[in-house]
């Protein structure tokens, strides 16, 4: 797959503007709890942040797809560098929590979706090249991993620039990076896909209106809630036993064990249907976490958190690999940047409910929300799971209904 012609010239600039997305909650936490000193207050203003990227995210990615992806990055990076930094101003000026809101929004909004972006950039690259549905699915799950390294690496770096240097320094970093990585990225327009410019008298129909669509969107939601309540959890728990420096170390953990599981997914050439795959891999996600918070120490809460991450990447994979299959050419950008906007909903969500619980109830008690979340996602994925049958395929018994997907798409792009 990493032979694939142009392949390293998107993904290098890719990571490092995709690092910084992995570092915002976070860094937004650690600045407003350090000047605010509220768990809540904290975790409400990362969740504006979060549900503003959630919302204008897709709306992002359908104009990428219709005006280019270089047309969409270039003012997102120069917004969002302008709008940490007003963030970041306000919050050391002890300014009013409603002014933290007003500067969170738009950096949040800003955040470019270059995950969904490369994505795109994958199907539009081995579409032409007539690859094989197998391919695809690699693609998925290296794209799946690299986002989890990025979570590996984006807490650590944040929470270690943070603690060592000055609370505000994780947001600057965050915000020179995704300049610099996004206009990097942008600049590679060679591998970019093919502009889809809306057409006179044709109704353009968003990759929303897809009930499957609709239905892993409220799956990520409930993967996103873990992610957020994840984030303001660890770092209540490691300021209680006196250890806030070990919080992106074992959030770091968590986030490892799912980039361990994606390696290992990406592997396998799964003979069962993507749908049932989701099921399963979201299933072992709510037992994962239903241990979290009962764990009594620092090394009991990283082991449990690395058994949890084990599921994360599975169930990311196979729903951007099923979502690939549910939406036409033309919406593929926009309906990838659903999932992400969905995962980053949970996670404001996640974030803001955790810390109203650990403000009232201690740290335990956050843990309680990454189980609440993915519980009901897993019952939304289980009542609803003939949705995600892509439109025409037969019942699929020995073939997964995502490969048979994949294939129709791949070879109609080809011919195109």
């Amino acid at each position: 797959m990493l032979r694939t012609p142009g392949a390293w010239t998107f993904l290098a600039p890719a990571f490092a503007a995709r690092l910084p997305y992995a570092m915002l909650s976070l860094g937004i936490v650690l600045l407003v709890l350090d000047t605010h000193g509220s768990y809540g207050t904290a975790g409400s203003v990362a969740a504006v942040s979060a549900v503003a990227q959630a919302f204008v995210g897709p709306q992002t990615g359908r104009l990428a797809d219709r005006y280019g992806q270089a047309a969409v990055l270039i003012p997102s990076v120069v917004v969002h560098a302008f709008s940490v930094g007003a963030l970041i101003a306000l919050a050391l000026g002890h300014a009013p929590v409603w002014s933290l809101f007003l500067a969170a929004a738009p950096a949040g909004a800003s955040v470019p979706q270059v995950g969904a972006m490369v994505r795109a950039r994958w199907v539009a690259r081995l579409s032409t090249e007539g690859a094989s549905p197998a391919k695809l699915n690699t693609a998925f799950a290296f794209e799946s991993v690299t986002d989890e390294f990025t979570f590996v690496v984006g807490p650590v770096l944040a929470g270690a620039i943070a603690t060592s240097v000055t609370p505000s320094a994780g947001l600057i970093a965050e915000a020179a990076l995704t300049v610099v990585g996004g206009l990097a990225f942008a600049a590679q327009r060679a591998s970019a896909p093919a502009r889809h410019p809306h057409q006179p008298g044709v109704r353009r129909v968003s990759a929303l209106s897809s009930p499957g669509v609709r239905l892993l969107a409220g799956a990520f939601l409930g993967v996103g809630t873990v992610f957020g309540a994840m984030q303001v959890s660890v770092t209540a728990f490691t300021e209680s036993v006196g250890q806030p420096g070990a919080n992106g170390t074992v959030y770091g953990i968590f986030a490892g064990g799912s980039m361990l599981a994606g390696v290992l997914y990406g592997m396998v050439a799964w003979r069962r249907a993507a749908r049932h795959r989701m099921l399963a891999s979201y299933a072992l996600l709510v037992l994962g976490c239903s241990t979290l918070w009962a764990m009594p120490d620092l090394v009991a809460l990283s082991v449990a958190g690395l058994v949890c991450g084990l599921a994360i990447a599975p169930t990311l994979i196979t729903g951007y690999t099923l979502v690939e299959t549910l939406v036409a050419e033309g919406a593929k950008t926009e309906a990838f940047t659903w999932l992400t906007g969905a995962i980053g909903l949970g996670l404001a969500a996640g974030s803001t409910v955790a810390g109203r619980l650990i403000d009232g109830h201690g740290p335990s008690a956050g843990f309680l929300v990454p189980l609440a979340g993915a519980g009901l996602g897993l019952a939304a994925l289980i009542a609803l799971r003939h949705l995600l049958i892509a439109p025409g395929s037969a019942s699929p018994v020995v073939a997964s209904s995502g490969e048979r997907g994949n294939s129709r798409q791949l070879v109609g792009a080809a011919k195109g």
